[in-house]
């Protein structure tokens, strides 16, 4: 679960919080305030996130996920646009995915 402002909560998975963790964290380090867009009882709620808010990231199990570079990538642009952060699906991760089918070259003699 995510909590910020000590009064709003955002229930998410395990794998979700991780990945927004690390996005929210690193913008915090750089001393960057960014909105937040969340959708909560089907209303969206847009808030201002700044070095001054109160966050806790409250995990249900013990261990942390591996983390999606692609995943970071696309919620770290949405943290810098004028939206600001979006949880957007998480795509597969380019590191894992097979490689593209090749076709054969033809050899000329």
């Amino acid at each position: 679960m995510l909590v910020y402002n000590g009064r709003m909560s955002l229930p998410l998975d395990d794998r979700t919080l991780a990945h927004v963790q690390a996005v929210v964290v690193n913008k915090l380090r750089r001393r960057e305030s960014f909105a937040f867009t969340s959708n909560v009882d089907g209303s969206e709620v847009v808030s201002w996130i700044g070095p001054s808010t109160p966050i806790e990231f409250v995990y249900s199990g013990n261990r942390r996920p591996l983390l999606n570079r692609a995943w970071l990538e696309l919620l770290a642009e949405s943290a810098s646009s004028n939206r600001g952060l979006v949880i957007v699906p998480e795509p597969p991760d380019q590191l894992d995915a097979a490689p593209p089918m090749r076709r054969p070259v033809p050899v000329s003699a």
